[in-house]
């Protein structure tokens, strides 16, 4: 199951790259991308899961908001953790 994470991150250059390799590094595959320029950021859309169930994406996401260059994240509830918070 994938989970949705919405970034926005400054348009320097290589910011991408090391958004796409702190993803990786943190053990999850990426599904899916879409992005849009806005003057000097970039807004992201990733949809991303985990490469085994030991994998939380509301850590990845705060791992993210650390990155240099980021400066907005927001990961809503997945419907995993929904179920389980029920």
């Amino acid at each position: 199951m994938s989970d949705t994470i919405h970034i926005q991150i400054d348009r320097a250059d290589g910011s991408l790259q090391r958004l796409i390799g702190l993803v990786e590094r943190r053990g999850f595959h990426i599904d899916g991308m879409s992005m849009a320029d806005e003057g000097a950021t970039r807004r992201i859309q990733l949809q991303v899961r985990g490469r085994d169930s030991g994998r939380c994406t509301e850590i990845l996401s705060r791992q993210i908001d650390r990155m240099i260059g980021a400066t907005r994240v927001s990961c809503p509830v997945s419907q995993f953790q929904a179920e389980a918070a029920a």
